[in-house]
């Protein structure tokens, strides 16, 4: 029946029921999703809706809008965001559309500005979104009720995250855990380094669940896996993760971890946070090893961990002593998506001095152009009407549970 309903590439909207429903209702306990889930229109709106739209993404570190008035556009999906720091110091996040015909009030990437001015009838717009003129409007025009549609915004651990919905999820344990995570690591004395954008000919879920698995890491990352335990199954690398804990514990530093992850339907964003080992004389996420950076947070020594964390579906985190990661999954088309990479170090280094740019994003630059080509592999296979899904690996126990909760999230209206 899926293959006839599917065979020009769309779900047939005959019959009885969604044909959405029935996919998910359909898919095999313990394997991959299906070809559709890549590639058809109304899926890909769907995940808008009920994945994308509703939970809590971060947006940036609070660094990259140091000052007052500065702001940074950012674009997501069809939606473009305003990032700004008001005159008082407040953050604020606002969909770049103007309140009377719908044109873009910012068209400058980033700046700093008081405030925005339509270039089509000059509306003009308050950094934190107040409508402040609308020149000759009628006198019983109300301003107040054209401000910019701002969305919910949280601060934590210098994390920006934003929400599109109008009631957003409870995000109390996301932070929580990442003061518990992230604010050992000193992230809320943290700024930006470096930032790259890799976009990508695949859906957004081939690029997450690429991220959310090692069972990859081993023939397509050898630079990683050098360093890396993860690269192995858990269960192999006890010791190694034991000591490591051992190594933090005599730093005087406790750092979280903790497994929320869980669907919608209490109203709670998911979050979890595990630690891993770096092999043995391994410090940091770099080529050889050795340090790259000041350390950061609470640490005074390396204790050769490391603290990775999943967030909401489409945020994930690396932290490491001297360096943190910010991966951002933002998806743009049915078939192509964006991911963004944010290098983090501690405020107070400084490049050339306490590190070496280049050193600093080897890695993770080498890790994610291999990451690229691996993804858009995969897109082009999976769109054949041949391709059946088999089944997942035991190391891939992250991305069954990912696949497990993205089904449920797509159900839930």
């Amino acid at each position: 029946m899926l293959a006839s309903e599917l065979d020009n590439g769309h779900i047939s909207q005959g019959g009885n029921g969604d044909r959405i429903d029935h996919l998910v209702a359909a898919h095999k306990p313990g394997y991959g999703l299906t070809r559709p889930f890549y590639f058809d229109p109304e899926i890909f709106e769907r995940d808008m809706q009920r994945v994308f739209f509703r939970h809590w993404h971060c947006l940036a570190h609070e660094s990259v809008i140091p000052n007052v008035n500065d702001f940074e556009l950012f674009k997501l999906g069809p939606e473009q965001v305003i990032l700004t720091r008001a005159g008082d110091g407040t953050v604020h996040a606002m969909l770049n559309v103007c309140r009377h015909r719908g044109a873009e009030v910012c068209t400058k990437d980033r700046g700093n500005a008081k405030a925005f001015v339509c270039p089509y009838h000059a509306w003009t717009f308050a950094n934190d979104g107040r409508l402040k003129a609308a020149r000759l409007m009628p006198k019983d025009f109300k301003r107040e009720d054209h401000g910019l549609k701002k969305l919910h915004v949280r601060v934590v651990e210098g994390l920006v995250f934003i929400s599109f919905a109008e009631e957003p999820l409870d995000f109390s344990e996301v932070e929580n855990l990442l003061r518990a995570t992230c604010g050992q690591y000193g992230w809320g004395a943290a700024k930006v380094a470096y930032r790259q954008s890799y976009p990508l000919n695949a859906n957004w879920k081939l690029a997450v669940e690429n991220y959310v698995e090692c069972y990859h890491c081993g023939p397509a990352h050898p630079e990683y896996s050098e360093t890396h335990a993860l690269e192995q199954p858990l269960h192999m690398i006890e010791e190694l993760n034991a000591a490591m804990e051992a190594r933090t514990c005599a730093l005087g530093i406790e750092v979280g971890s903790g497994n929320h992850w869980q669907n919608s339907k209490e109203g709670r964003e998911a979050i979890h946070a595990f630690r891993y080992a770096l092999y043995d004389g391994v410090k940091t996420g770099s080529r050889d090893g050795q340090p790259l950076s000041t350390l950061m947070g609470r640490f005074s020594d390396f204790d050769g961990g490391v603290t990775s964390i999943h967030l909401g579906g489409t945020t994930f985190l690396v932290c490491y002593a001297d360096h943190g990661m910010i991966y951002r999954f933002i998806p743009k088309t049915v078939d192509t998506c964006e991911m963004e990479l944010i290098w983090l170090v501690d405020e107070k280094a400084e490049e050339g001095r306490d590190y070496d740019l280049e050193k600093l994003t080897w890695l993770w630059k080498v890790t994610t152009d291999e990451d690229k080509a691996i993804i858009e592999h995969a897109a082009r296979g999976v769109v054949s009407r041949f391709f059946v899904p088999g089944p997942i690996a035991p190391m891939e126990q992250n991305e069954l549970r990912y696949i497990n909760w993205y089904l449920d999230e797509i159900s839930r209206p």
